[in-house]
């Protein structure tokens, strides 16, 4: 058991603070019954990267189970050419980090290793890590090395071949195009990527990704599309992957030999139930909700089987067993949000019964806390802003075996912090920091 914090400890913690942070923010919550959860922004977590890493959009976060440090996947061609001056000697910062980045409990980093960028990951208690790519690869985090693949199609829907992606060869102090290229919209009329082409185009993508969708099923036992999430069950000796084919599909695989086991999709279809109609998948903000998923669907199962999966772009959360047998659950959140919807990763308060749904959200900036049981919102944390404490691209949440919360974000956030529990030894001292005289 700890023991409380004295004076001396508080004195320490002064130090730890980064500059500019002497006043410590307190996250409020819109409930403030004494069983909602509470939590305080934790601006000692994580310390200062080394070798001047500047660190890119955050796609992957989880906690390795029994040790409780956390693993980032992050985007390094996210940086620009100004934000890696420290390559070419013109700046003080800074340099490209490695793609996956381990931090203890203190925020210090104690591994990394480069990967191909992408999206979703988790990791299991062995030292392996699991990382969305175009397919799942499994990594030997003590080396960096890829050790085994989810089978995948050898094409994909936009018509390119599959291929193992590599590792860029980084020129020093070049970057990319930034965080958000490729997420806003064209100006209205302008051709190229998104920005239309005319009937007869449309018509022909219409017809090839018809063709397609008739020679790779919904019942296609491999990966498809590109990976939206990850969830290894060491006990049961599976994974559960959702590629965004269809707008996303769960598949279940063996743990060690990634066999195929089973799939569904949305209100717990079977695979050969799942549709391949465009209309079924279309939602507008506080429409009707499609039959199938909207889209960049996400998901984590709770410790009595149940599986909550989010399915963002439509703003809703349901719930089923790992069989995928529907249980006639649908939560609505926010239905007015638009662009990136709200109903992003999903984590679980850490009681025994974990009685709250803990919900990111890219659109709004929020961690909605809700009933597990309801889908009731009984409060939120944090605010869109830059600020410490705040979200600028809430993307990633995780939450380790004491129910301290990490996330990590993209777009302008572009890094990960730490929540923990207000009445935890470390809340109780922020909050008493929080209300100290700086002199």
């Amino acid at each position: 058991m700890k023991r409380p914090v004295r004076s001396s400890a508080r004195k320490k913690l002064w130090t730890l603070l980064p500059i500019g942070l002497c006043a410590v923010a307190y996250v409020a919550l819109s409930a403030q019954a004494p069983a909602v959860p509470n939590y305080i922004f934790d601006p000692g977590w994580p310390k200062t990267l080394p070798n001047n890493w500047k660190i890119g959009g955050v796609t992957g976060l989880a906690v390795v189970p029994g040790a409780d440090t956390v693993w980032a996947y992050n985007r390094p061609n996210d940086l620009t050419d100004l934000e890696l001056e420290k390559e070419i000697g013109t700046s003080d910062c800074c340099t490209l980090p490695p793609s996956m980045i381990h931090f203890d409990k203190e925020g210090n980093v104690i591994g990394s290793f480069a990967a191909p960028q992408g999206h979703g990951m988790d990791v299991d208690s062995k030292g392996f890590a699991y990382l969305g790519q175009n397919t799942v690869r499994k990594y030997d985090t003590r080396t960096g090395k890829m050790v085994a693949e989810i089978p995948h199609t050898p094409e994909t829907e936009n018509g390119q071949k599959f291929t193992m992606p590599q590792l860029p060869n980084h020129t020093p102090g070049r970057g990319g195009q930034g965080p958000i290229a490729g997420f806003l919209p064209p100006p209205p009329g302008a051709t190229g990527r998104g920005g239309g082409g005319g009937g007869q185009n449309a018509e022909a993508q219409a017809a090839a990704r018809a063709a397609f969708r008739a020679k790779y099923p919904p019942t296609t036992p491999m990966i498809v599309g590109g990976l939206e999430e990850i969830r290894v069950d060491e006990a049961n000796n599976e994974i559960y992957v959702l590629d965004n084919y269809l707008n996303g599909r769960i598949l279940v695989f063996s743990l060690d030999k990634f066999e195929f086991k089973r799939g569904w999709g949305a209100y717990g279809h079977k695979l050969n139930e799942i549709s391949t109609s465009e209309a079924d998948r279309e939602y507008k903000p506080n429409g009707p909700v499609p039959k199938e998923f909207a889209g960049h669907v996400t998901f984590n199962f709770a410790n009595d089987g149940m599986v909550y999966i989010a399915d963002r772009v439509a703003n809703r959360i349901q719930v089923t067993d790992r069989q995928g047998n529907y249980q006639g659950k649908e939560f609505i959140m926010a239905p007015y949000t638009g662009r990136g919807g709200s109903t992003g990763g999903v984590a679980f308060s850490p009681d025994k019964e974990q009685r709250y749904l803990f919900i990111s959200d890219l659109t709004n900036n929020h961690v909605w806390f809700l009933n597990r049981a309801d889908g009731k919102v009984v409060g939120t944390l944090g605010t869109m802003g830059e600020n410490g404490g705040q979200f600028y691209g809430l993307h990633m949440i995780a939450t380790d075996s004491r129910g301290t919360i990490y996330t990590g974000e993209v777009f302008a956030g572009e890094r990960v912090q730490r929540f923990v529990p207000a009445n935890s030894p470390r809340g109780k001292v922020l909050q008493q920091l929080s209300k100290t005289p700086l002199f």
